[in-house]
């Protein structure tokens, strides 16, 4: 199965499952905080390789919960909650996504933060108890946008805004000239810009 934000490394993948017709059930999560360019997107793909993608979405009492006991956008006021947020938006419903399946593919890249640089092509989740394939985990940012550019690909349209990496409406901004990929998100932390779905793991994980 392939996870895809609809971030544009996702999208190359997307174009690369779609067009070579290859076996791979695409999904995505719908954490409900999402920007609507990122839903025009999904429907402008759809409709471009003409495929059907999987949604998973939060538990809706887990969300009922958490917004009765700490209110809608407690994730700005700890990293605790904000972590809490991600996993039960983010989390939770990847692994609903991943039950069964025995390899997981990411849109993944090293250039994405240093936190991915430590990661290898194929890896073995030991949570998931899957194989974890990153197919361009070395590709750099230009031959990407160069890949993206050749074959027309859709992208979000914040991206021309200044949106470097997006993730949930709340918790994105743009990025300025020379910040790193990620700093527009969860621009309020200084700790590891990382939700939970792809954190380093141990070494006998990797």
């Amino acid at each position: 199965k392939f996870s895809s934000a609809f971030g544009e490394e996702d999208q190359v993948i997307t174009h690369i499952i779609a067009t070579n017709h290859l076996p791979i059930t695409i999904f995505t999560l719908d954490t409900g905080r999402l920007f609507q360019e990122t839903y025009e997107l999904m429907d402008r793909t759809r409709a471009r390789y003409r495929i059907s993608v999987e949604t998973y979405f939060p538990d809706a009492g887990d969300v009922e919960k958490l917004v009765r006991t700490k209110g809608f956008n407690s994730f700005y006021e700890s990293v605790e909650n904000r972590k809490e947020c991600c996993y039960i938006r983010k989390v939770k419903p990847l692994r609903r996504a991943l039950q069964g399946a025995s390899v997981w593919v990411t849109g993944l890249r090293a250039g994405q933060s240093a936190n991915r640089q430590t990661f290898q092509v194929v890896e073995w989740d030991a949570d998931l108890q899957l194989v974890k394939y990153n197919p361009i985990l070395h590709w750099s940012y230009d031959e990407m946008q160069a890949f993206i550019a050749a074959n027309k690909i859709p992208v979000n349209s914040l991206h021309a805004k200044g949106f470097a990496s997006i993730g949930c409406a709340p918790c994105t901004r743009a990025i300025q000239p020379g910040e790193d990929i990620r700093a527009g998100r969860w621009w309020w932390e200084q700790t590891q810009k990382e939700c939970g779905l792809h954190e380093a793991k141990p070494a006998e994980q990797r």
